[in-house]
């Protein structure tokens, strides 16, 4: 069963190439806006800027 709360999964999309690479939670009552998180890229092998998707 999922967990009850105001936590919800999403998916970090690479700015540059387009690819979802990872996967993360975020509370959403906290955090109303979209996330952005610089992390490694495999695609592009660097570091990149990753927006939340839906």
């Amino acid at each position: 069963m999922a967990a009850k709360g105001p936590r919800e999964n999403i998916i970090l999309e690479c700015t540059e190439c387009k690819n979802r690479n990872y996967m993360t939670s975020k509370n959403k009552r906290n955090n109303t806006d979209r996330l952005e998180l610089v992390k490694y890229c495999k695609v592009c092998k660097k570091r990149t800027t990753h927006k939340e998707t839906k």
